[in-house]
């Protein structure tokens, strides 16, 4: 019998059922090299799960992503949408209705924590409101919180137990948007993981799905985080990642601008104004990225010079590991309130009243464009 069990599992973890593999710590299926010779033998993900109560984030390419997500339409699901408030263009699945049917969505919009301390709530709950209607999204809640404080979350859970009736529960989102803190919670709340994770606890479990039992017989299915190519996120190197990504409240920086004056975010990125009264631009980016103000005449010259010198970071060797710039035009109507939104960095508020004719230079790749303003 034992043999049978080695037999019809090789080569598969016991908790989640996916390949197993020991060369890659970050991909799916992971175990080191020693585990492989034992009987029943667990992923790392499934292995953190059951002794740590941890979820990690695995992430997958995107067409099996969305194969992942399109099963999800067929079932009778309660679906957990995570969206990063800080880069909310960029993390929002787009089509994602398309893809799980009539199911309910409740929208996570995680790290308010970085959100300025005098923030209207009121109005950023209006703003998703209507950047969901807008992506298509039909959410039967949106609940605002902080996985870092751990706000927010008795309202999700409380959202969760209103509209979940006999459903599962799936999470979904974008890598980086705080998924594992909240899978982590549910854990806690929902689920009892004393005993060992084996494929008879976890039947039909699909490919990068983990499936977390709850007591009624339904289950969590954490889905791995999708990757999009363009957040800046996704592009830097891990060093750089954290200059970018904001880990306190941001401090709006406001500069008075005159026509045919640019601003540099550091080296990740170029900020122009083109054409315009004089008027005020307040930047929502990391305390980490300093921003410097030239002549738009000199600004192509001091980037070839200095950047990854003086506009650092990143530094010159990370600088030259990025695709080249492209420029993005943008005319601002008059008496209009917008930003321009640069995925993963941050967004300029545009101030002026009169109109104006901007332009942002970043990474041929990263998602920019100009949307209401959020604050």
């Amino acid at each position: 019998m034992r043999e049978e069990h080695g037999e019809r599992n090789a080569g598969r973890c016991g908790g989640c059922g996916i390949k197993l593999q020991s060369e890659h710590k970050d991909q799916p299926g992971y175990v080191p090299a020693q585990a492989i010779e034992k009987e029943i033998i667990i992923c790392q993900r499934c292995f953190r799960i059951k002794n740590y109560n941890e979820s990690s984030s695995i992430t997958v390419e995107q067409d099996e992503f969305l194969r992942l997500l399109s099963q999800i339409g067929g079932k009778e699901a309660l679906v957990i949408h995570i969206v990063d408030i800080f880069d909310f263009q960029g993390s929002i699945i787009s089509g994602l209705q398309r893809f799980i049917g009539n199911n309910p969505v409740l929208l996570a919009v995680n790290k308010t924590d970085l959100l300025p301390k005098v923030t209207n709530w009121n109005k950023v709950r209006n703003w998703v409101q209507k950047e969901a209607k807008e992506a298509g999204l039909k959410v039967e809640d949106i609940v605002l919180c902080s996985a870092k404080q751990s706000s927010g979350f008795d309202r999700l859970l409380d959202a969760v137990a209103e509209h979940r009736g006999k459903r599962d529960v799936y999470v979904v989102g974008a890598t980086n948007v705080g998924k594992s803190t909240l899978i982590n919670r549910l854990i806690r709340d929902y689920s009892d993981l004393d005993q060992e994770l084996t494929v008879s606890r976890y039947p039909g479990t699909t490919l990068d799905m983990v499936h977390i039992p709850l007591d009624d017989g339904r289950a969590i299915i954490d889905t791995p985080g999708i990757v999009y190519p363009s957040r800046y996120s996704e592009l830097v190197s891990p060093e750089d990642l954290g200059a970018i990504l904001p880990d306190k409240p941001i401090k709006p920086a406001v500069y008075q601008l005159n026509e045919g004056q640019t601003l540099f975010f550091g080296g990740f990125g170029r900020f122009d104004f083109i054409q315009g009264e004089r008027q005020s631009f307040t930047c929502f980016i990391s305390g980490r990225v300093p921003i410097h103000r030239t002549k738009l005449e000199k600004a192509d010259e001091l980037f070839e010079v200095h950047g990854g010198e003086l506009l650092s970071p990143p530094s010159r060797e990370n600088l030259q590991k990025l695709p080249d710039f492209t420029r993005h035009e943008f005319r601002i109507p008059r008496g209009s309130r917008m930003d321009v939104f640069i995925s993963g960095l941050g967004w300029i508020k545009i101030n002026g009243e009169n109109g104006s004719v901007v332009a942002a230079h970043v990474p041929k790749g990263i998602k920019v464009m100009v949307r209401p303003s959020l604050i």
